[in-house]
């Protein structure tokens, strides 16, 4: 392994929970994904592009949680601001979401 950090550097990444409120087709995308507006609770309302069209109807993500990295840079998409990074596990051509096993509060912060 090469990319070996220490602690202090994976304590520097927020990592939260969200609850997906949102989900539209990102049409300008050159990789089809949707965008998505996620609730953090107190943290408040993010936007996310997400490429996990494959797997995922707009349908099925509303109301979900996900986890996502909330203190990256925003990043301008096409004609969008990506302001968190939804995290997901690359599985051939498809993403698959990494999710709690329970139901938590939105705006749980991973540890």
């Amino acid at each position: 392994m090469e990319n070996i950090i220490n602690f202090d550097d994976f304590q520097k990444v927020d990592l939260w929970v969200g609850t997906v409120v949102e989900a539209r087709d990102f049409e300008k995308a050159r990789i089809p994904a949707y965008q998505l507006k996620i609730d953090f609770g107190a943290i408040g309302l993010k936007n996310s592009s997400a490429q996990i069209t494959t797997l995922y109807s707009k349908e099925d993500l509303l109301g979900k949680q996900v986890i996502a990295v909330i203190n990256f840079k925003p990043k301008q998409i096409a004609n969008f601001m990506s302001e968190c990074l939804v995290l997901g596990i690359q599985n051939g051509k498809d993403v698959v979401l990494l999710r709690t096993g329970h139901e938590v509060e939105k705006g749980t912060q991973v540890l």
